[in-house]
């Protein structure tokens, strides 16, 4: 692309060869010319900028998954019982499966139970020691140290290939068509994750104010277009949704048939330290300078505090679902 620089040149050029030719508006000509230029230059800056902005979820943050296992197993969300059991049914046929970015196994053992030969890829090294300690008494279950765009395995041989929580982390140009190539024919591609709901009320609009000063004014707002409270299945369905939990437009754009999606919800109560470790699971949370991240963390016990001494936190988990033709 030219710079304004460049393309002042351009006009310049031309305005020697006007002037060469004495036309008469060739003062008039420079003068859009170096108005052009300069407002180029100023959006140049701007895209610039916008660009350096982050959001958190960048992909060199899944590395402080690293620092964080024993907290991150005990205090993230369980998925239901009934999202594996939809899982397990639509995957069918019970032989090979992957699972994509394992942490510390919390979807690991339902497919184990079921008779699967699992084989997870897992990149933190201190999550595979912990999930080699969790797991050494299957014998269906072996492990991979390694991202999975740059994992060894073989092709076409799986039943289903998985990922809770963990797909967008993967490019998606490389890790759906990997998936495509791993699993056989009618094999099953799992997505799930979930989405937290804050409360509403008082407290909501307190934390919210901390989130303001401490975390927006160092992340570029990413709003929803519609109210999280307020979406259903189809909103969720969307490509700008669907790119926002899994860092791709759909499955079908991969060649995946059969696509389905299905939603399950939970909720919890959570004392301020318990919240607070909750939100430090995060990786857009420890990625924040530790000023901003210490003096929001406070901000939000401070709050939840003040208001009752609880937070009461709903959760939407998605399960997103398509399968080699």
């Amino acid at each position: 692309m030219k710079t304004p620089y460049v393309l002042l040149g351009v006009f310049v050029d031309s305005y020697i060869t006007l002037r060469n030719t004495q036309c008469r508006y060739y003062n008039e000509y420079i003068s859009i010319c170096l108005r052009v230029a300069k407002r180029m230059s100023y959006r140049q800056k701007r895209n610039k900028w916008m660009k350096q902005g982050t959001t958190g979820w960048e992909r060199e943050n899944r590395v402080h998954f690293d620092e964080i296992v024993a907290n991150y197993d005990q205090i993230r969300w369980d998925y239901p019982d009934k999202l594996f059991q939809d899982a397990l049914n639509y995957s069918g046929d019970v032989g090979k499966a992957i699972e994509i970015g394992a942490g510390t196994g919390k979807a690991t053992l339902p497919f184990l139970q079921a008779g699967y030969q699992l084989t997870v890829v897992e990149m933190s090294r201190n999550m595979v020691n912990f999930l080699q300690d969790k797991y050494h008494g299957y014998s269906n279950f072996g492990i991979v140290h390694s991202t999975f765009e740059e994992s060894k395995l073989n092709d076409a041989s799986y039943s289903v290939v998985y990922a809770a929580s963990a797909f967008h982390w993967v490019d998606a140009s490389i890790g759906c068509p990997k998936v495509m190539e791993l699993l056989k024919p009618g094999g099953a591609f799992v997505l799930f994750r979930n989405n937290a709901i804050p409360g509403e009320g008082e407290l909501s609009v307190a934390v919210q104010a901390e989130y303001d000063k401490h975390y927006y004014s160092y992340y570029v707002i990413d709003n929803r277009p519609t109210s999280i409270y307020m979406m259903t299945e189809e909103d969720y369905l969307k490509p700008e949704e669907l790119y926002r939990g899994f860092r791709l437009n759909s499955l079908e754009e991969y060649g995946f048939i059969d696509v389905t999606m299905k939603l399950y919800t939970e909720s919890k109560r959570y004392t301020a330290s318990k919240y607070i470790m909750l939100l430090d699971t995060y990786s857009d949370h420890r990625a924040l300078p530790d000023s901003n991240r210490e003096a929001l963390y406070s901000g939000i016990t401070k709050a939840i505090n003040a208001h009752g001494g609880y937070m009461n936190l709903g959760c939407i988990f998605q399960l997103y679902m398509g399968r080699k033709p």
